[in-house]
């Protein structure tokens, strides 16, 4: 890594720290749903996450996710209860985006513990087996650090960084496309042309190892590599890499009676106005267009929606 580099990263920690700040959601964004899934309110049940520091949350960040799932039929609420069979009876769909553990609120360095206890992660399991479905988004470090142990009982392995390509070896906006990582699946398929996904963006984020069993959807070439900073968004010439050739940003599995989604970046499936100027950045990008459709294909096969592919 050369002194460019270094010095870009201490420019985007500093652009970061002021875009966090005011980053809100897009309540105006509304893409046209022509086929919803479900009559309004009648659809199965989702929770988001926010007992565990989320980053993301249904009257947050995340905002836009839930609005867009409540315009195609689903029950969106927010769960701020310990993760327990209790808790997650009657849920048909729990999502978890970017969960931090206390000890990361404030300060993203290491160590990452993991947000979830031993006996949320085996409830959680125990319920997917049973037939639940667990959408799991994990961002760039120090996320799949709290994420890991989770992502684990899955066999999906996270490494606890940020990704990036080569040659520039800094964070940036991806474009996955079929037949450069935009894998052919149930849900690029859709439930027919009009659904069909053939471009996502992400927004840095992380990568991850999946079981054998799952189904890529997004993956990454030998041009990535993961960075892995002590702390976020401080990049030096010491900073260690790994490659992640073959390594994924998207991936869907069948685990028990139940099905599990875990993508490796979260602003993919918002949509948010950054920074003075209220850049979109999510959904509502221009190079994200067909972003929602992907949000939407993962909840239609998540929850076994008429007419999608298995």
């Amino acid at each position: 890594m050369n002194k460019g580099i270094l010095f870009s990263g201490i420019v985007l920690l500093a652009a970061t720290s002021i875009v966090s700040a005011q980053q809100v959601p897009d309540l105006e964004y509304k893409p046209p749903l022509p086929r919803p899934a479900c009559e309004s309110g009648q659809g199965p049940r989702v929770v988001i996450d926010e007992a565990h520091h989320n980053y993301h949350t249904a009257d947050g960040r995340y905002q836009p996710f839930a609005d867009l799932l409540r315009r195609d039929g689903y029950r969106v609420d927010g769960l701020g209860r310990p993760l327990s069979a209790d808790s997650l009876n009657g849920v048909e769909v729990l999502v978890i985006a970017n969960a931090l553990n206390e000890r990361n609120v404030k300060d993203w360095s290491l160590p990452t513990p993991s947000a979830f206890t031993t006996d949320e992660i085996a409830a959680v399991r125990a319920w997917v087996e049973k037939g639940g479905s667990l959408f799991l988004i994990v961002d760039h470090m120090p996320f799949p650090g709290a994420a890991g142990a989770l992502a684990k009982a899955f066999g999906v392995e996270f490494s606890n960084g940020f990704a990036v390509s080569k040659p520039t070896e800094r964070p940036t906006t991806f474009t996955f496309r079929q037949g450069t990582g935009l894998q052919e699946s149930a849900v690029t398929q859709g439930r027919g042309d009009q659904e069909r996904v053939t471009e996502v963006a992400t927004f840095v984020g992380s990568a991850f190892k999946p079981p054998k069993n799952a189904t890529p959807v997004l993956v990454f070439s030998a041009n990535f590599m993961s960075l892995k900073p002590d702390q976020a968004w401080q990049f030096t010439a010491a900073t260690p890499k790994e490659p992640l050739e073959g390594w994924c940003q998207g991936a869907v599995m069948k685990v028990g009676n139940g099905r599990v989604a875990v993508f490796g970046e979260a602003a993919m499936f918002s949509a948010q106005l950054a920074g003075p100027g209220q850049q979109k950045m999510g959904m509502n990008a221009p190079e994200a267009k067909q972003n929602h459709q992907l949000l939407l294909n993962v909840m239609h096969w998540l929850t076994r929606a008429k007419d999608m592919p298995d």
